[in-house]
């Protein structure tokens, strides 16, 4: 079915080109210097989401162009059939408000999930596209390279979702913080992946405590090139005094290995807002709580044992409580901003508020005017189908977690906890579902090689261009050497450095699949670092920051390689879970 008011656009993708990791395109050699002889290369596939928005206003008919237009012809028609009533089409009938072409829009809701905004609507397209802020992606020098379609065409998805407590407007003054902080730069007070699955069948949303301390990579600031240098053991919520919120995607880049396709932020007045218009959302305590203390501490969130419906500054409180909730820290508050953004989008799902189309209207201002996106967001219609990619998701195989931490410090800050946080990021590169319910595959039966392996031709390239960590010289060329031992005498090195976590080795097509196979055997590699991919034109090994050094290739420490580390705040979108309150917070 067509919605009113605007047509449905199709993803185009790009003809894959070098996977060079760059902005600009440009290939960098892996020592650092220019390449002069790239060689084949795994390319960068363009995203669902790049398509230019389409534009929905009338054509040759002013706005009103489209209903009224329709009605006209249809009233000539029916005069010129002499009299007889010509049988209209059964389809969906187009609606008007104030002669303003409108469209229903039922996605922002699950695309701005943790900070409130929510969306369905009948929507004024080019006056909400005017509300929508946008600023640049990323900030950093990553060549982190987009994940590369899965056998169907399909890529994952992940945005990153940012609530930021800039005290300088008025509103949100009022709303929290005290007065010497209206002229520092906002922080990144809320920080949250949302990973959609290549197959659009299961979501997870993994939470960074804002006191994690990380390694802050150098950011440009493209408004005033002012550069930020690299900052190491940084709180991460700093990252976004250094240029804005593409310098946080940026530290989530280097930090996770995980490529983001696009990032959403909204400020304290933008989710009260947001809070309004949605008519409040369900949460539940276990006691009577009062978030403050004689020191000043707390949200000032006061609510008695039970479940409520939470709105406007209230809403705020119970996504900013530190001070009530579990052990006072940010732990607690990322579990209860968990259980509001669950409890949300149950609530929008079941269509419980998007009935009125008035109440809609003031939810769609609220959003867009509340939102800060990345240019590849930047109009309703990008919002849209990203919100039509999402919603295809279940809650029941929606699960929020935040990353495995530890204490440092006695308890002033968190760092990511060894193995388990890494663990974690990489189930999420690999895309596989932490909820452990991804369908089993029946062990295909590997095949043979398709040639001998002196004749095969294989590329190796360098991936570990890291810009926390920089990039390790010579791995294309060492590890080249190793596989040449290895009795593969055609291996080439290519000489353009990229970056990803993970070594893995793709394929071109189904015949060179016992090849990859038995190579990945040869260097003592698992089956599922082999991949079938369209961009590449031989079997190209590409050494990731997983093996920085050797020829040996390191072997995981985990029993089970598709297996989650235990995570005990681990939250499923159908669970209803009250918060535990604090003792000491109690009334």
């Amino acid at each position: 079915m067509r919605q009113s008011g605007v047509r449905g656009e199709g993803a185009r993708r790009r003809a894959p080109g070098p996977r060079d990791g760059g902005r600009d395109g440009s290939p960098r050699g892996e020592d650092g210097g220019a390449s002069r002889d790239a060689g084949p290369t795994a390319g960068e596939g363009a995203g669902s989401h790049d398509a230019a928005a389409a534009d929905t206003g009338s054509q040759g008919g002013g706005s009103q162009g489209g209903g009224r237009a329709e009605s006209r012809r249809a009233a000539r028609a029916d005069a010129q059939g002499g009299g007889r009533r010509r049988k209209r089409k059964k389809g969906p009938r187009r609606k008007r408000s104030r002669g303003v072409r409108i469209l229903r829009w039922t996605a922002l809701t699950l695309a701005v999930l943790i900070v409130g905004a929510a969306g369905a609507g009948y929507l004024y397209y080019q006056h909400l596209n005017g509300n929508i802020k946008k600023a640049e992606l990323d900030l950093g020098d990553s060549k982190l390279t987009k994940p590369e379609p899965n056998a169907a065409g399909q890529t994952p998805l992940n945005i990153l979702l940012i609530g930021e407590d800039d005290r300088s407007k008025k509103e949100n003054l009022k709303l929290g913080g005290s007065k010497k902080d209206a002229t520092r730069k906002p922080l990144a007070d809320v920080q949250m992946l949302v990973h959609v699955s290549a197959d659009r069948s299961n979501m997870t949303v993994i939470s960074i405590p804002r006191d994690t301390r990380v390694t802050i990579p150098k950011c440009t600031d493209p408004k005033n090139n002012q550069v930020y240098p690299k900052r190491t053991f940084a709180p991460i919520n700093e990252s976004l005094q250094h240029g804005g919120p593409g310098c946080t995607v940026a530290t989530w880049k280097e930090l996770t290995g995980i490529y983001i396709d696009h990032f959403m932020m909204v400020d304290f007045s933008g989710v009260v807002d947001m809070a309004d218009a949605v008519g409040g959302v369900p949460v539940c305590v276990d006691a009577n709580v009062y978030s403050h203390d004689s020191k000043g501490h707390g949200s000032g969130l006061r609510l008695t044992k039970g479940t409520h419906p939470v709105k406007g500054v209230q809403a705020l409180q119970w996504l900013r409580t530190r001070y009530g909730f579990e052990d006072n820290t940010d732990i607690g508050r990322a579990k209860a901003q968990h259980q509001y953004m669950s409890s949300m989008v149950r609530q929008l799902k079941s269509g419980t508020k998007l009935s009125d189309p008035g109440k809609l209207m003031d939810l769609a201002e609220a959003a867009t005017n509340a939102l800060t996106v990345d240019h590849g967001l930047g109009t309703v219609k990008k919002l849209y189908d990203l919100g039509n990619d999402l919603k295809r998701v279940p809650t029941k195989r929606t699960t929020m977690v935040t990353m495995p931490w530890e204490y440092r410090n006695d308890g002033e800050y968190v760092v990511p906890k060894p193995d388990d946080a890494e663990k974690t990021f990489s189930l999420i590169r690999n895309d596989i579902a932490l909820d452990g319910k991804d369908k089993k595959k029946k062990p295909a039966k590997v095949p043979a090689p398709s040639m001998d392996k002196g004749e095969l031709p294989v590329i190796v390239q360098n991936g570990t261009g890291s810009t926390v960590l920089g990039a390790a010289p010579g791995r294309a060329r060492d590890i080249t050497a190793e596989v040449a031992r290895l009795g593969y005498a055609k291996a080439t090195a290519n000489t353009v450095l990229t970056s990803q976590a993970d070594t893995t080795i793709s394929y071109p097509d189904k015949a060179r699949q016992g090849d990859a196979l038995a190579l990945a055997k040869a260097l003592g590699m698992s089956k599922s670092a082999v991949k079938e991919s369209q961009s590449v034109t031989e079997v190209t090994l590409v050494v990731g920051n997983d093996w920085r050094e050797g020829t040996t290739y390191p072997k995981s420490s985990a029993a089970d390689e598709d297996k989650a580390p235990k995570i005990d705040d681990t939250l499923n979108g159908d669970e209803k879970k009250c918060m535990h309150v604090n003792p000491d917070y109690t009334f």
